[in-house]
């Protein structure tokens, strides 16, 4: 929050509201541009999986029965454009695309990925006496709160497991009549600014044709309900399903997709702030994508550890310098100890290089593909090293220190 003008006075006349409305939305991994997401860090794995080194930044489009993959690599020459065109055929078979329009089988895939810059390479890579630097500028946020087990802000967090439901249901078969694209999004009444109850729910979700939309909304809504805590659901007023009547044609052959396009979807749902750039696609040389995730990973176990209830960390870069210029903590006066004592701190007991947050949170593994929908946050911690900067490790550490 900005501070408020010299004149003003009033302390209490800025503060942030206690009941409010607010509200997050999430798309689901058949968006048009989460399928770009996906297909961008698909490719990401697969150079990842056969040089851990590999340098990777790829975008791609998609649209009716069209997709171009563009971008810049740096890896082993065994991988070849006819492998990155089929990585992108299995990703959008894997979806659960087999429509007219957009079909993994028939979709026309043009690739004009090339070798990555020696000017961009020459910042990062180390060399001599100089670390290895950030693959590029910029600043980036990192957020964690009480609102739910997972410390995330409690909009996004179900907007995203709904969609997860729905996801699984379709998967399974015990949903057969939906198909890949889908929206949804959740307004929560907060009182003495803790999340309380939905005051307005809308999914939109792709359908058979022969479906009306009281049967879509029927289907949807135990998935809802049972993924809201208990009493939370919305009234019927403000519980929309499809609420243009109909959601037939999605996908790509309905909306062009493009990777990086969802920001606020991967991250916080608007609650928190979001840095300068996008996740998909990029090696975790590239600071937006590891520095995003490091500041995150700090958020949480700060929050984790007790020492307040909100926190957002923000890191800055400049490219090719290997530490942050600039490290910011802010946790909005719900802790007692001093930010920037506890900024000071949090440098000391991580390495916030490029090559120290690789190391630290081990990137440098085929564990991409699966952040690109839901969310890259609020995910457990998994066994081969996804999601890794979701855990509280640190939390005992930060204890200690400030006990």
């Amino acid at each position: 929050m900005a501070k408020p003008p010299a004149s003003n006075v009033g302390k209490d006349l800025f503060l942030a509201p206690k009941d409010y409305v607010f509200t997050s939305e999430s798309v689901s991994e058949g968006h048009p541009d989460k399928v770009c997401d996906r297909i961008s860090d698909a490719i990401l794995d697969t150079f990842l999986e056969a040089e851990p080194e590999a340098r990777c930044a790829v975008e791609t489009l998609a649209t009716t029965n069209r997709v171009v993959l563009a971008g810049e690599v740096r890896g082993p020459a065994f991988i070849t454009p006819e492998m990155m065109v089929e990585v992108a055929r299995n990703t959008i078979r894997d979806i659960g695309y087999e429509q007219k329009g957009f079909h993994w089988q028939r979709v026309a895939i043009k690739y004009l990925i090339h070798e990555q810059s020696i000017d961009i390479a020459r910042g990062v890579d180390a060399a001599g006496n100089k670390d290895e630097g950030a693959g590029d500028q910029g600043m980036m946020f990192g957020y964690a709160c009480t609102e739910t087990p997972e410390l995330m802000p409690a909009p996004i967090y179900y907007a995203h497991a709904i969609l997860r439901a729905l996801r699984d249901a379709r998967h399974a078969g015990t949903a057969p009549y939906l198909a890949p694209d889908a929206k949804s999004q959740v307004t929560l009444q907060y009182a003495g600014g803790k999340p309380v109850r939905a005051a307005a729910i809308v999914v939109s979700t792709q359908h058979d044709p022969h479906l009306e939309q009281n049967e879509v909304r029927e289907i949807v809504r135990p998935f809802v309900v049972d993924t809201l805590p208990e009493g939370w659901m919305c009234d019927e007023e403000h519980f929309y399903v499809n609420p243009t009547g109909r959601f037939v044609i999605g996908g790509p052959e309905g909306d062009t997709g493009l990777t990086g396009r969802k920001i606020i979807v991967d991250t916080y749902g608007g609650a928190a702030l979001h840095g300068g750039g996008a996740f998909s696609g990029k090696d975790p040389t590239k600071v937006d994508r590891s520095g995003a995730y490091a500041a995150r990973y700090l958020a949480k176990n700060v929050v984790a550890a007790g020492l307040c209830e909100h926190c957002t960390i923000q890191l800055a870069y400049a490219i090719g310098v290997s530490k942050p210029i600039s490290v910011y903590v802010d946790t909005a006066g719900t802790g007692e100890i001093d930010d920037a004592k506890l900024g000071r701190v949090l440098q000391e007991i991580m390495d916030l290089s490029p090559r120290g947050i690789r190391r630290h949170l081990a990137l440098n593994r085929p564990i991409y593909a699966r952040t690109a929908a839901y969310g890259h946050f609020g995910r457990p911690p998994e066994e081969d090293g996804g999601f890794s900067w979701e855990r509280t490790d640190l939390a005992d550490t930060l204890r200690r220190t400030f006990s």
